[in-house]
C-alpha cells in the first residue's frame, strides 16, 4: 500500500509528548526515586496495545460473525496447507488448549459447516476445513491483515520490521514454547 493511495495517521508521538505510561513512571519517580519505574515505558506500553488491538479484532470477527476461538481453529486448519486437515491433538497442540476446549470449538464449527470430522489412524478424529469453513477463514484473514495494516500504519516499514524483531526477542525469551511456532511450516504433523 503506498502512502498516495490510501490517507496515513500522522506519524508516532515525538517524544516531547507525553502518553500514561510517561506519566506512571514520573510518577513513581517522584514518589519512590528509590526504584525504577523504566519497565512501564514497555510493558504498559504493551499492555495497552494489546487491549486496543484486542478490542479492534474482537470488533472485526464479531461483524464476520467469528470469535477469536473459531478464527484461531479455522486459521489452524487453514494454514496447516492442503488437504486443510489436522487431528484434534494436533489442533489442541496448536492453538495451547485443552482436549475438551479444542472439541467445544470444533462441534461449534461442524454445526456451521465449517469442518467436517473423520477417523483417523489410531482412534484419533481428523478434523478438515470444509470450502465454506475456508471461504470464512479467507475472507476474514484478509479483512484482519486490511485492519492490521491500518492501525500500524503510523509506523514505516523498516520501524515495523525492527519492532517485529524486538518482540519476536521478548517471546521467545520469555515463552519460549508458544504455540505459535508451528506458523509457517510447509509440512504440519498431522499426527
Amino acid at each position: 500500500m503506498s502512502n498516495q493511495t490510501s490517507p496515513r495517521p500522522s506519524a508516532p508521538r515525538e517524544s516531547a509528548e507525553q502518553d500514561r505510561a510517561d506519566e506512571i513512571m514520573a510518577a513513581w519517580r517522584r514518589e519512590r526515586p528509590d526504584l525504577d519505574p523504566a519497565s512501564v515505558g514497555i510493558v504498559t506500553r504493551i499492555w495497552h496495545l494489546a487491549k486496543v488491538l484486542g478490542d479492534h479484532r474482537r470488533r472485526l470477527l464479531a461483524a464476520q460473525g467469528l470469535d477469536p476461538a473459531m478464527m484461531d481453529l479455522l486459521g489452524a486448519l487453514r494454514r496447516s496447507g492442503t488437504p486443510h486437515a489436522l487431528s484434534t491433538r494436533a489442533l489442541a497442540a496448536r492453538e495451547g488448549v485443552t482436549p475438551a476446549a479444542i472439541s467445544q470449538r470444533i462441534a461449534r464449527a461442524e454445526g456451521l459447516g465449517w469442518i467436517t470430522r473423520s477417523p483417523g489412524r489410531s482412534r484419533s478424529v481428523i478434523v478438515t476445513l470444509t470450502p465454506q469453513g475456508q471461504e470464512v477463514v479467507d475472507r476474514t484473514a484478509g479483512a484482519i491483515f486490511a485492519q492490521d495494516d491500518e492501525l500500524l500504519s503510523g509506523l514505516p516499514e523498516g520501524r515495523r520490521e525492527e519492532l517485529a524483531a524486538h518482540l519476536r526477542a521478548l517471546c521467545l525469551e520469555l515463552d519460549p514454547g508458544t504455540p505459535l511456532e508451528h506458523v509457517g511450516r510447509e509440512h504440519p504433523d498431522q499426527d
